[in-house]
């Protein structure tokens, strides 16, 4: 286990909870922040009454719910155990992770490193904390899938070899930050969205486990991205989207399919060590 200290921002779903116990396992976790989701705003509410916002957030939930109703997010990442943190000594709830709250625990407890996984945008002043930096695992290969659902906007345009999860440093855009790993699992016939996306993290919390590591042996890990790809925002996918892709998938997009889990790490180039 490695001493650096790692303060962790995550979300409430069996994914997150499997992540942070994975660096728990394997760093000196000091503390796990997670959003209650309930910090509401006037212009947030007016936001979401909007008749195109308010349709598009029950569109979302009705998709959801029916995906998620059977627990199966929960069992492929616990098995039969009940999705739970294992040190929830360590869990501060928060109304939103921008609280001054957040930058305040940071403050006190000047973690090496910030560790994040499903919470909203971070922004303002929290970008700033981490001795070594603010590092992200986002689900989609950055920079050309950036933003909300990539696992199925890869599948939408046929790449199942673009399929998979980026951890990289945190800055003030989205999925922008240096790099850090690609991070891509097993593809084969009979997979879905769920199970892919699933399986990306499963095997990006082995690699967050070992980035930690590598930060640890001082390893110049991290390279700029190059351009800033595509942008996928939760509006850009509607019902239309959603039956292209069933039908692709029945019509055989994956037969046949069987690509192998794929790492690849993402180094300081020697030009980048001269300028800084």
């Amino acid at each position: 286990m490695t001493d650096l200290s790692i303060m962790v921002l995550c979300g409430r779903a069996p994914r997150h909870l499997y992540v942070a116990n994975r660096l728990c396992g394997s760093a000196h976790v000091v503390a796990i922040v997670q959003e209650a989701g309930s910090h509401w705003t006037l212009k947030k509410i007016l936001k979401v009454l909007r008749p195109d916002n308010l349709w598009r957030k029950v569109w979302r939930w009705l998709r959801d719910r029916k995906r998620y109703a059977d627990g199966g997010e929960g069992k492929f990442f616990f098995g039969d155990a009940e999705p739970r943190l294992d040190s929830p000594e360590l869990v501060t709830e928060v109304p939103h992770i921008n609280h001054p709250s957040v930058i305040e625990l940071a403050d006190r407890l000047r973690p090496d490193v910030i560790a994040v996984f499903g919470t909203s945008l971070i922004k303002g002043a929290l970008l700033t904390r981490g001795a070594l930096g603010i590092v992200n695992l986002h689900g989609g290969l950055s920079p050309e899938y950036r933003g909300a659902d990539c696992t199925f906007w890869a599948l939408y345009n046929g790449e199942p070899e673009k399929i998979g999860c980026t951890l990289h440093f945190i800055d003030a855009g989205i999925d922008t930050g240096r790099l850090l790993a690609h991070i891509c699992p097993e593809v084969h016939e009979g997979d879905n969205e769920l199970t892919l996306f699933w399986r990306a993290v499963q095997d990006s919390a082995e690699v967050y486990a070992e980035a930690i590591g590598r930060f640890a042996r001082n390893e110049n890990l991290g390279a700029a991205q190059s351009g800033k790809g595509k942008l996928y925002q939760v509006k850009d996918r509607g019902w239309h989207q959603e039956q292209h892709l069933a039908q692709n998938l029945q019509n055989g997009l994956l037969k046949d399919i069987h690509l192998k889990k794929r790492v690849t790490w993402f180094s300081v180039t020697p030009s980048e060590k001269e300028r800084r």
